[in-house]
C-alpha cells in the first residue's frame, strides 16, 4: 500500500507520496486514498508515467469521491514549466484555503520525494511557513523530498506573503 507521508498545514492536511499503483497494488491504493479523503489530490507524473503504471483512472476515481483532481506535469527531477506556472498562480490560493478550511491536500508524483516534496514545501512556505522550517518538517516526515538543487530553488521562490489572503478575504 501506498503511503501518505502528511504533516500538518495551514489547519489542514498535506500529504506527499508515491503516485497510486506504484507498487502493483492500484485497487487497495484507491481504496486507501478513498478512506483518507482528500479534498484535493494534485498529479505531478506525465502522461507517459500514468499510462506506463497503468493509473490512468485516478482522475475519475478522485472526482467520483467527491475530492478535485488537478493534473500539473512535471518531468521527473524537473520543476514546473511557463504552463505550469500560469495555473499554480490561480490553483494555489485554492489549496490553501483548503488547507485553511481544515481539508486535506494529497501531492503525488512517481516516488513521492522529488516533485512532490517541492510543491508541498511551496504550499508551505506560501502559507506562511519559513523556508528552511518548513523543509525541514517535510523531511522529518519524508527524508527525500525534494530531491534537487532546482526544485528547492523554485519552491522557495515564492514570497511568503501569499497566506495574507486567508486572513483578509472571504
Amino acid at each position: 500500500m501506498t503511503i501518505l507521508h502528511a504533516l500538518p498545514v495551514a489547519g489542514g492536511i498535506l500529504a506527499i507520496s508515491a503516485i497510486p499503483g506504484a507498487d502493483g497494488d492500484l485497487a487497495g491504493d484507491l481504496s486507501h486514498l478513498a478512506d483518507w479523503r482528500p479534498s484535493v489530490v494534485i498529479s505531478l507524473v506525465t502522461v507517459a508515467e500514468f499510462e506506463a503504471l497503468g493509473a490512468g483512472r485516478l482522475a475519475s476515481f478522485v472526482a467520483d469521491h467527491g475530492a478535485r483532481w488537478e493534473h500539473l506535469p512535471v518531468v521527473d527531477f524537473g520543476t514546473p514549466d511557463a504552463a505550469f506556472e500560469r495555473r499554480w498562480a490561480v490553483l494555489s490560493r485554492a489549496i490553501l484555503k483548503a488547507l485553511a478550511g481544515g481539508g486535506r491536500v494529497l501531492v503525488h508524483c512517481r516516488g513521492g520525494c522529488g516533485r512532490s516534496g517541492m510543491l508541498a514545501l511551496r504550499l508551505m512556505i506560501e502559507a506562511g511557513e519559513a523556508p528552511d522550517d518548513a523543509l525541514a518538517r517535510l523531511r522529518a516526515v519524508r527524508p527525500c523530498a525534494v530531491e534537487t538543487a532546482a526544485q528547492l530553488r523554485w519552491a522557495v521562490s515564492v514570497r511568503r506573503d501569499a497566506a495574507r489572503f486567508l486572513r483578509h478575504e472571504d
